[in-house]
């Protein structure tokens, strides 16, 4: 795909992904994932102008993603193919708790990607950068690469967004909690999950963590709450979302289909708490199917159920 103005960039690491489904004992259901990846895909069905920043393996699983950004329309003219590398792949399960990841990512082609693989003038012509703990947990040089993309974006003017997202099956806590902390400090606007700010923060209330991004100087935080909905948080104001009642089957993308929602709206309309109203109802039906990718909504879903939940309240 060639250039094109870009409203959102998001940088990171694409994945195959292998859903285990309840219908049968040992079946997969084959797909595409990585966070920021799904939140691209996300963006893109919102009507945004999308790129990616990264790399992928010369494989099946590399060239499956490369697939769907092209049926989707995300701009991947900057994703080097590694010769040697593979792409990452990870497995979800679901159990009574919810879903549970497990990975083969080690010496993927993402994680090798650095600084020097960055195209600057790209990043410094775009609306907004986003990027997450995993897209820094992966490597040393990837996570460089994140700082790097973040500070070329603020010289030049360029939003940063940034999701706390936080696996510790990648990174132990005390790491994870440094470079995530310092990562949000560069970022205008934070999206971290209620799970993985409790971790990050301590704190366990949702005011409490919003205001510990707001003090690391965010314009706006948008924390995520599973079951009971969302909050967004500008130094000014809050507002919470009651969640929206769904046939819930899978919550795999539910996050990143938030973020991309969230940027999304934010870039169309320039409200916060616009932006956090359509991203509440557009993960809650991101869940209606199995996998990251196919159930994320289009902007006629999520406007269609707007206006019903509306007649209905």
């Amino acid at each position: 795909m060639t250039d094109s103005p870009i409203d959102l960039l998001c940088l990171g690491e694409p994945l195959g992904e292998f859903n285990a489904t309840r219908a049968e004992s040992g079946a997969f259901q084959f797909g595409q994932g990585g966070d920021t990846s799904n939140c691209a895909v996300a963006a893109v069905r919102q009507g945004m102008s999308v790129g990616y920043l990264g790399a992928l393996g010369n494989d099946m699983a590399g060239q499956s993603v490369r697939a769907l950004w092209q049926r989707e329309g995300v701009n991947d003219a900057h994703v080097a193919t590694h010769p040697s590398a593979p792409t990452g792949l990870y497995f979800v399960d679901h159990g009574p708790s919810g879903h549970v990841f497990s990975y083969l990512r080690a010496g993927s082609a993402a994680s090798l990607y650095g600084p020097g693989d960055l195209p600057l003038g790209l990043i410094r012509s775009a609306r907004i950068i986003q990027a997450s703990g995993i897209s820094q947990a992966i490597s040393a040089s990837a996570c460089d690469a994140v700082f790097a993309a973040f500070e070329t974006a603020r010289e030049a003017g360029v939003l940063t967004a940034y999701d706390t997202n936080l696996r510790l099956k990648l990174w132990p806590l005390a790491r994870a909690r440094a470079i995530i902390h310092a990562a949000c400090a560069m970022a205008d606007i934070v999206l971290p999950g209620f799970d993985d700010a409790t971790q990050l923060t301590g704190l366990n209330q949702p005011d409490a963590i919003a205001d510990f991004y707001l003090k690391l100087g965010a314009r706006v935080v948008a924390l995520t709450l599973g079951h009971e909905g969302s909050l967004v948080a500008t130094p000014v104001r809050r507002e919470r979302f009651r969640p929206i009642k769904v046939d819930a089957i899978d919550a795999t993308g539910a996050g990143d289909c938030y973020d991309g929602a969230f940027l999304a709206e934010y870039l169309r309309t320039g409200d916060a708490f616009a932006a956090g109203a359509y991203a509440n109802v557009a993960a809650a039906l991101s869940t209606q199917g199995y996998g990251a990718v196919a159930p994320l909504p289009r902007r006629a879903d999520v406007e269609a159920r707007m206006a019903s939940e509306a007649r209905n309240s």
